[in-house]
């Protein structure tokens, strides 16, 4: 027997109303999202939008040299694939599950069908589009401006938002490749927030055990990508 989707599952899903998702929900397909599965790369025709349920996806640009960098992170706030309602259907990003779980999927012809009727659900998207813009912007400019152990803390803090528990399951060598920079860098930042308390780093795991303290250590950057996911998407959960 086939499940129905969990409306309250997403942000964006749980924030159309009745009409729409009684038109939407069927249309669902529930996808497993496990650690490293690339969605969408680099120039590629994307054949699906997702909606994270419990998973974490980074966005990220790839250079020439096969070197990339992290430009924003999707969760439970949102979804991936905005270039096929924006009307590119291609996007010299890519898209790779950075925390494995669970989400949604639908079919490109759905969501440009949904978004063609100029109803409640494409002002929501054009919303989600421009907070994840800002998300985008911010951690261009924080990448250049703000210390590594800044990046890190704004890094943290915005994925536990899109999870339920304080713990990230992600390797040095990872991170590194997500923030762009040396294994080595991330290894000193990550040890300078271990002897502070702020979190606890072995075999791979990541535990936030003060999250008030990486809050006043973080940059501006992550306050202003937070408050901009509320104010544009008023059901955001709110940490």
């Amino acid at each position: 027997m086939e499940i129905a989707p969990d409306q309250s599952a997403n942000q964006l899903l749980a924030s159309m109303p009745v009409p729409e998702w009684q038109r939407i929900s069927p249309l669902l397909e529930a996808v497993d999202l496990p650690l490293g599965q690339v969605l969408y790369e680099s120039g590629s025709k994307m054949s699906h939008v997702y909606f994270p349920t419990n998973a974490i996806v980074s966005l990220l640009y790839v250079m020439e040299n096969g070197a990339s960098a992290e430009i924003a992170v999707v969760g439970n706030e949102g979804l991936v694939g905005i270039a096929l309602f924006m009307g590119g259907e291609t996007t010299p990003s890519r898209a790779v599950v950075q925390s494995a779980g669970k989400g949604y999927r639908l079919r490109a012809a759905d969501i440009k069908e949904e978004f063609s009727r100029s109803g409640p659900v494409l002002h929501l998207l054009l919303r989600y589009t421009q907070a994840l813009i800002t998300q985008m912007a911010q951690t261009a400019a924080c990448n250049r401006h703000h210390s590594l152990d800044q990046q890190l803390c704004r890094w943290l803090l915005l994925s536990l938002d899109r999870l339920s528990g304080n713990e990230l399951v992600m390797t040095q060598e990872l991170i590194a490749n997500m923030l762009g920079v040396r294994r080595e860098g991330v290894t000193e930042a990550a040890l300078k927030l271990q002897k502070l308390g702020l979190i606890r780093y072995a075999r791979g795991h990541i535990t936030v055990i003060d999250r008030d303290a990486l809050e006043e250590r973080v940059c501006e950057c992550y306050r202003v990508v937070k408050t901009e996911y509320d104010r544009l998407l008023p059901n955001h959960r709110a940490v």
